[in-house]
């Protein structure tokens, strides 16, 4: 999949979905809401949101609405290699206003997209480096905090404060709050202390949970999904085939079979 930049307007009834590219919304006209993964906001023109991949978020417009998406998969021109640390826009969700020259900015990405759209399809490594300039501008505002020289975080208290908000939704907002930190600064001193995005973490604090029911409980699949933050057995059996290459009724039929921890996924 190579990145895209639409302008589309969003359905006034809700819906919602995860795909497994990162998203950046800029609201055009009107107004949109967004829900990511328990954090809530409201789009209107000139602001926007970060949707990480394979987070769940729920979305509407609201009367006569126009969005600009970029549709951003992890491996995109504009996230990897000299752009690598633009990849950590994508550690969570958050919302965000335009400045002025970030106006001036869309003002001429639209402009340009107008023009190549006379001439047809906009060619992909155009939209790579119009994607580029606007992520780049996006990371150099959002970042907010130099990198953290502090006391190193409690994971060990962390770890009981996942494990306890386990089932519910839990952001990161949540877990710096826990910390005492702003989630710029928490994220930051995060990835430095564990190399781990605190949603992958979780992700695998989550696995490793529901693993644990499903070796020493009878529980159906459902009820082990919702004890350990998935949405349904559906999105369990789809985490477990990604981490483990089998989804958990394969494993709970093999019993207590030894299992290397799950990997990550970057």
């Amino acid at each position: 999949m190579s990145s895209a930049i639409r302008q589309i307007p969003l359905d006034t009834a809700i819906h919602h979905h995860a795909h497994d590219f990162h998203q950046i919304v800029i609201g055009l006209r009107g107004q949109a809401e967004f829900e990511i993964e328990g954090l809530g906001g409201s789009i209107s023109a000139l602001s926007g949101c970060i949707v990480p991949a394979d987070h769940i978020h729920y979305y509407a417009g609201t009367g006569d609405n126009r969005q600009l998406i970029l549709d951003l998969p992890r491996d995109a021109l504009s996230l990897t290699g000299h752009h690598h640390e633009l990849a950590r826009l994508f550690d969570a969700p958050r919302f965000f206003a335009l400045d002025d020259p970030l106006e001036r900015y869309l003002d001429f990405l639209l402009h340009e997209l107008r023009l190549m759209s006379q001439q047809g399809p906009l060619p992909t490594i155009q939209q790579e480096r119009l994607a580029s300039t606007l992520l780049g501008s996006l990371h150099a505002r959002l970042a907010g905090e130099p990198p953290s020289r502090g006391r190193h975080l409690d994971l060990a208290a962390l770890d009981r404060f996942i494990d306890h908000h386990l089932g519910g939704h839990l952001r990161v907002a949540d877990l710096a709050a826990e910390a005492c930190l702003s989630e710029a600064h928490f994220t930051e001193r995060f990835r430095d202390q564990t190399g781990l995005s605190p949603w992958q973490y979780v992700m695998r604090r989550r696995l490793e949970a529901s693993r644990r029911l499903l070796h020493e409980s009878q529980l159906p699949l459902s009820e082990i999904a919702a004890l350990t933050g998935f949405t349904n057995q559906s999105a369990l059996s789809r985490a477990f085939r990604r981490a483990f290459g089998q989804p958990p009724s394969q494993l709970r039929r093999h019993g207590r079979q030894r299992l290397s921890s799950p990997a990550p996924r970057s």
